[in-house]
């Protein structure tokens, strides 16, 4: 399992999530397994999200698709998201 972790900031959380939760359809197309999402404790408008795939490769996809970029403009992100990939340590 990889997970992807995205954060950014958005112009208004309340404009923005129903945009997220509509985007259900793409990210099962790109493979998401599961997926939450956090609003920062002091800025409101800070969404970290984590996004759960069987391979990276999934991931990437998903991170650098077209309908992404598209989404999150029109949700109104307002900064560069960060982004990253981690797997989970499994004992040998």
């Amino acid at each position: 399992m990889v997970r992807m972790f995205v954060r950014h900031s958005v112009a208004d959380f309340g404009a923005w999530k129903p945009h997220y939760d509509s985007f259900d359809a793409v990210r099962a197309q790109y493979g998401v397994r599961a997926a939450a999402v956090f609003r920062g404790t002091t800025d409101r408008n800070e969404v970290t999200a984590w996004h759960d795939f069987d391979t990276l490769e999934s991931a990437q996809a998903f991170a650098g698709a077209p309908e992404l970029a598209a989404g999150m403009q029109a949700a109104g992100v307002t900064s560069e998201p960060q982004i990253w990939f981690v797997d989970r340590d499994m004992p040998a």
